[in-house]
């Protein structure tokens, strides 16, 4: 388990395997921050579906509004989705997309992030400046790489829950 150093910004996210904890980055992206704070406090990230798993690239997940659904339709539709609040400004950085870190998915508008995210499995810098990072995985990497590939997954991996450290 890694040592916390500032509990509300840090996300406990619980997978199939163990615990995924992952620091938020508000100095470089406070509206990203603030936003996957809020919708986890909500719990609506809880039960989401990893929806696009590529391989040797990301896993992505966060699509509030059909990636809690069991059947098949809703698994479909993910990413398609995000949750009811506005879509977020893009607020990119200098920071690289390294493994581990955590990246606002979004459409070709660069101001569409909403609730989805990535974590990359790998450096992927060929996304650096065109998406937001704004936190990074500081423990609990090996249960991201466990998580089944597949766009969409026929059996897709679940956030079990998503949770504020500072509120666990």
């Amino acid at each position: 388990m890694a040592e916390i150093k500032d509990p509300e910004n840090t996300i406990l996210m619980e997978l199939k395997d163990g615990t995924v904890t992952i620091e938020l980055l508000p100095d470089v992206a406070p509206e990203h921050t603030k936003r996957m704070k809020e919708l986890a406090r909500a719990g609506e990230y809880d039960n989401v579906a990893f929806h696009r798993v590529i391989d040797g690239f990301m896993a992505q997940t966060g699509d509030v509004q059909h990636g809690d659904m069991e059947d098949g339709f809703n698994i479909r539709m993910a990413g398609t989705g995000g949750s009811s609040l506005p879509n977020l400004p893009a607020e990119f950085s200098k920071l690289p997309h390294d493994r581990g870190t955590l990246g606002a998915a979004r459409s070709q508008a660069p101001n569409s992030a909403n609730s989805q995210f990535f974590i990359n499995f790998k450096d992927n810098h060929f996304l650096n400046g065109q998406y937001t990072v704004y936190g990074r995985v500081i423990s609990g990497m090996e249960h991201v790489d466990a998580i089944t590939r597949g766009e969409p997954p026929a059996n897709p991996d679940r956030m079990i829950s998503v949770k504020v450290a500072a509120d666990a």
